[in-house]
């Protein structure tokens, strides 16, 4: 039994001793509560921070992130900031701030030692760094745990104004929270992880570069606001009164080697096949909700035969216009007809209408732009999936990935909720009329809109898509 200590800990056994082999799950779907989350427990903790992240951004939200993380550590808790290097371009200064700090160790993931032109090592080193470390967790004392699709950035917490990611986190206590604690050793003690100062040169009069950009996001009057917001958070307000509603259930985490990244795990080692014989086969519902969808071949065949055993499977993901990544659309599109056909229900979320942004392509390895960014799936409305994990080969294959299975109808049926629920309004319904020609249904307030080519996009870009469908490179989406 963990022994749970400090006024966390206090708080949180008061909550776990009438629970003693579940965990306690509370679903953050709202990008204020979920940052609010992470700003509060940072500052309950008392002992140690561990923090792995596929980016860390140095925005308004990032920089308020490492300014509480910095609080932390000043008052003597013990920082550990796991960064997977990929998109800490930019960042040198302010990690080598953090670093120098007595309570703050910042370790990278497949570093690139080429700091300035990064291409250059793609290069050289295509087959190390083309895979990522995926995974997202935000711990304090080892006692509380925030899992999920969210990075840390403006655009994960609606920080512009309003939410323009649809994502998900869970906040976690009781026993997962020790399986975190142990996976993220392994991840922080790896070959693959290096100390900062291997990578990055130390550098004179450092210290203030964190301290120069908090002072520029002071003086920003939409940071104060967001402040106020966070404050005004429903997370903060049950949280104070200790009214936050856990769902108690059985959880496990499910975390891919971090010798993925090597290349060195066997195929029956991956999180997807641990996932397989952890999760039992649908005999009812599957519900698939993934920014990136890419079924290929054999996920295909495996969707089709539950739908022929009268599972009903439906599936989420960006349409077209709200996807950032091009060729993983089309990893996904060239698979639609046949989907359809065999009666697998397919709703592609739009893009979004309140910023109406358009997500620019910034490649297979690079930060999301899309409007849809949770990664989760229900089996039967008894087991749920939450994590990093992204319905493609990359993920699969590449990339190392984590997430929770928690068994709980509750839960399966808030997600639920969340997401398929509010389909009408956010998403199109994709369909095949009886001469099997392919529409998009929209419903636009109290009228139905159907749209015979993908909605919000022009001839050229739905020619590239289809170019797209012959390439070979199914592996590296």
């Amino acid at each position: 039994m963990q022994r749970l200590n400090g006024r966390i800990g206090h708080a949180i056994s008061r909550l776990t001793h009438t629970h003693p082999d579940q965990s306690g799950i509370y679903p953050l779907s709202d990008g204020l509560d979920a940052f609010a989350a992470r700003m509060k427990l940072a500052d309950l903790a008392e002992q140690t921070l561990d923090l792995q992240y596929y980016i860390w951004n140095k925005d308004m939200s990032g920089m308020l992130m490492y300014s509480v993380v910095q609080r932390a550590a000043d008052r003597g808790v013990r920082v550990r900031l796991l960064l997977d290097d990929n998109n800490t371009r930019g960042l040198d200064k302010i990690l080598l701030a953090l670093d120098q700090h007595p309570n703050i160790e910042v370790r990278l993931f497949n570093a690139f030692q080429t700091r300035a032109v990064r291409a250059f090592s793609y290069l050289t080193d295509f087959a190390r760094l083309n895979r990522r470390m995926h995974n997202k967790s935000f711990t304090i004392d080892n006692q509380a745990t925030i899992i999920g699709g969210r990075n840390v950035g403006d655009e994960y917490f609606s920080a512009g104004g309003e939410q323009l990611f649809s994502d998900l986190d869970v906040l976690a206590i009781g026993p997962v929270v020790e399986q975190v604690g142990r996976d993220f050793q392994r991840y922080w003690d790896c070959p693959s992880v290096s100390l900062l100062a291997q990578v990055v040169p130390p550098r004179r009069k450092n210290k203030n570069a964190i301290s120069s950009k908090m002072g520029q996001v002071s003086l920003d009057p939409h940071a104060e606001r967001y402040v106020k917001r966070l404050e005004q958070a429903d997370f903060f307000v049950r949280l104070q009164d200790g009214n936050l509603p856990f769902i108690w259930a059985k959880t496990r985490l499910l975390s891919d080697d971090p010798a993925k990244a090597l290349g060195q795990v066997a195929d029956k080692a991956l999180l997807t096949s641990r996932l397989k014989s952890v999760i039992n086969e649908p005999e009812q519902r599957l519900d698939i909700i993934s920014p990136y969808f890419v079924p290929t071949r054999a996920g295909v065949e495996q969707l089709i035969m539950l739908a022929e055993k009268g599972v009903r499977v439906a599936v989420l993901t960006n349409s077209l216009k709200a996807n950032d990544v091009a060729i993983v659309h089309a990893g996904y599109a060239k698979w639609r007809r046949t989907l359809l056909q065999h009666g697998i229900k397919l709703y592609e979320l739009k893009r979004d209408s309140v910023t109406d942004r358009q997500p620019r392509d910034r490649g297979l390895t690079g930060k999301s732009g899309s409007s849809l960014h949770a990664k989760t799936f229900s089996v039967d409305s008894r087991e749920v999936f939450v994590g990093s994990f992204n319905f493609d080969p990359r993920s699969a294959m590449l990339n190392t990935e984590m997430g929770f299975v928690i068994g709980s109808e509750e839960l399966a049926e808030t997600i639920h909720g969340l997401f398929i629920g509010t389909l009408n309004q956010n998403a199109y319904e994709v369909g095949l009329d009886e001469h099997g020609k392919m529409y998009w249904r929209e419903h636009d307030g109290n009228r139905v809109v159907i749209h015979w080519q993908e909605p919000q996009t022009h001839i050229l870009e739905r020619w590239f898509i289809r170019a797209l469908y012959h390439l070979p490179v199914d592996w590296l989406l």
